[in-house]
């Protein structure tokens, strides 16, 4: 039997399959999700408080549905909002963050940004990310308009964070923070922001764009009760089962997102460690809009008391 027809039936086949996970990977990338997760942060006998986590937006003026997701999540009502950079994928996004954002931009905020909120992405090869960080960052792209986005949160009232220390009271809760810019540039002044976080606080959070150990060490040390970042993307491209292969940073695939421990080994309570959430964020790189077992997401995070 002529191995021909075998070969032609198997190719068949293999394109069949390629052209299914890649309109499942196009689908995945737009299937907007809310996570919730219960953080034990606050003093006995405080309310919970609800707070906002967005992270990777990347937004473009094209893309309505992400913008109507967005607008809809100020039906949470949430009482912060923490916003960890990567907000613009396009020169022209910025109006539209700021009308998605909508009503959420009345709420208390804070923010910091990331390298997608200072340089329009570039066209790359996917594959880089799985290869070793040969410290390679495109800062000769073309600038994004970043000082107007900070412009419209901070006239909003959100805390801008980058390499500063700052607090919020939130009803009856007292928040102190210390934020960087963005690890994945360099851009982080961690020496601005070091020291121990306020005793007289209720709640110490630090913010980053990127996960990167030596922030997220220096946070801890320092006190802070929970740390907030983005950038992984929760891996984007995840293997079932396994999951992340990559987080674009030095921290460890198995916390490309979610709620976790710093050190990973420490136990709450612990002296030097913290609570770190990293979100998988709501975008992707315009040129690669693709996920893979990693749905697009923000969090409402609901602060408990402790213990």
């Amino acid at each position: 039997m002529s191995l021909a027809p075998v070969l032609r039936r198997l190719t068949g086949l293999g394109l069949l399959a390629g052209a299914g996970l890649t309109t499942y990977a196009v689908c995945e990338a737009r299937a907007y999700t809310l996570r919730h997760v219960e953080v034990p942060l606050l003093p006995a006998g405080q309310r919970p408080l609800r707070v906002l986590h967005l992270s990777d937006i990347h937004m473009t003026p094209g893309q309505r549905r992400k913008q109507e997701w967005l607008l809809g999540l100020a039906d949470l009502a949430p009482d912060l909002v923490v916003n960890t950079g990567d907000n613009l994928s396009h020169r022209d996004s910025v109006p539209v963050v700021r009308e998605s954002l909508g009503s959420l931009l009345d709420v208390p905020g804070v923010f910091v940004f990331g390298s997608n909120d200072y340089f329009e992405p570039t066209l790359r090869n996917p594959l880089r990310y799985l290869m070793p960080d040969d410290g390679t960052r495109f800062t000769d792209a073309p600038p994004l308009p970043w000082r107007d986005l900070r412009d419209d949160f901070t006239d909003a009232g959100w805390l801008d964070l980058t390499n500063r220390r700052g607090n919020v009271t939130v009803g009856e809760t007292s928040f102190a923070f210390a934020g960087v810019d963005d690890p994945h540039l360099s851009y982080d002044l961690l020496d601005e922001v070091a020291g121990p976080a306020e005793p007289d606080a209720d709640v110490r959070l630090g913010v980053a764009h990127a996960p990167y150990l030596r922030v997220l060490d220096q946070f801890a040390a320092d006190g802070y009760d929970a740390i907030l970042a983005g950038h992984t993307h929760g891996g984007q491209v995840c293997v079932p089962g396994v999951g992340a292969l990559t987080t674009n940073c030095d921290l460890e695939a198995a916390r490309a997102k979610g709620l976790h421990r710093h050190p990973a080994e420490s136990e709450a309570g612990q002296a030097g460690s913290a609570w770190l959430h990293v979100s998988a964020g709501l975008g992707t790189s315009p040129y690669a809009r693709i996920r893979v077992a990693c749905r697009p997401e923000a969090t409402l995070l609901t602060l408990t008391p402790r213990g």
